[in-house]
């Protein structure tokens, strides 16, 4: 009885049985959240309602795929993190195989990101391949490194500081003209990339990782 105690509060939870678990339970939350977006992109008039609904749902999304990785694995070491990644590349081929068999077939996407690589998933699918894997992988990073110092991962505090990141990241890509930034949600959205990976180099710094 002991031992199973121990094991019920260790850290770096990365058995198999629990990654798969992590994988689907998180490619399911993916689907939903982008049948969610989906909907409310075709249903809802264009201003301000449908924007902030749209925000709600994005802010969400993204807090369940960079957080809840690591969370489940408890990340405090390498061994963590990189279950986490494991989680996060599960989850998209769970996704995957929801999308071309469901998403893709009941009408529900207003502008499919399969149009933008001319109708193949070969090209749709490998970036939310990487983009499901690198999120995860740094949410854990981040979590791993404010447990360190605080002896907390403080997901709350994780998530506020990858989107003040975010924010930063995006002004300055409205401001020196990078092609294709704005003030919307998509710049937001693949500013997200470079925000979170810089909450965790800053997290990062004066900690070291065993």
């Amino acid at each position: 009885m002991h031992p199973a105690m121990e094991l019920g509060t260790t850290h770096d939870v990365t058995d198999i049985p629990s990654i798969v678990r992590g994988a689907v339970k998180l490619g399911l939350t993916e689907s939903a959240a982008v049948l969610l977006f989906s909907l409310a992109s075709r249903l809802l008039p264009s201003g301000p309602v449908e924007t902030v609904v749209l925000a709600v749902i994005l802010f969400a999304g993204l807090a369940a795929v960079t957080l809840l990785p690591g969370l489940w694995t408890r990340a405090r070491g390498i061994e963590g993190i990189a279950g986490a990644a494991g989680i996060g590349l599960g989850a998209a081929v769970v996704f995957l195989l929801v999308d071309v068999t469901i998403l893709q077939n009941i009408g529900t996407y207003s502008h499919r990101w399969l149009a933008i690589g001319g109708g193949s998933n070969w090209w749709y699918h490998p970036v939310w391949w990487m983009a499901g894997t690198f999120i995860p992988w740094m949410g854990a990073w981040l979590l791993a490194n404010r447990s360190t110092r605080t002896g907390q991962p403080s997901a709350p505090a994780a998530y506020g500081v990858a989107i003040a990141c975010t924010i930063i990241v995006a002004i300055i890509a409205v401001a020196v003209g990078v092609p294709g930034a704005g003030w919307n949600l998509a710049t937001f959205g693949v500013g997200f990339l470079p925000g979170v990976a810089l909450a965790t180099a800053l997290s990062g710094l004066g900690t070291r990782r065993g």
